[in-house]
């Protein structure tokens, strides 16, 4: 497996294509049907759980006052919404099984 850091829907479909052999927009599609279903998921529920994967959460910042390093210049940062990720146990155990440091 090549090591990257990013990765695009384009790749994550080639992938399928190259295992499954369906051709390239079924696989793009059902790329894009999966991350929608993600996006509608933490809308509605603020929470979406994939068995043996992980919990994708969307989480509330309330706003706060934040400070350069440099300058020592406060400013405010707004509240916002974060989406976090927590892995599963099956998941870290596979990583932690079968991937070398």
């Amino acid at each position: 497996m090549i090591e990257k850091q990013n990765i695009s829907r384009d790749e994550i479909a080639e992938a399928m294509k190259i295992e499954f052999g369906f051709n390239r927009k079924l696989c793009l599609d059902v790329v894009n049907d999966i991350i929608e279903i993600i996006i509608d998921g933490l809308q509605s529920d603020r929470k979406v759980k994939i068995h043996n994967f992980g919990t994708f959460k969307l989480n509330s910042k309330k706003s706060r006052i934040g400070r350069n390093p440099r300058t020592k210049e406060q400013y405010n940062i707004s509240s916002r919404n974060v989406i976090t990720f927590k892995a599963s146990k099956s998941l870290l155990k596979y990583i932690n099984n079968n991937l070398n440091d």
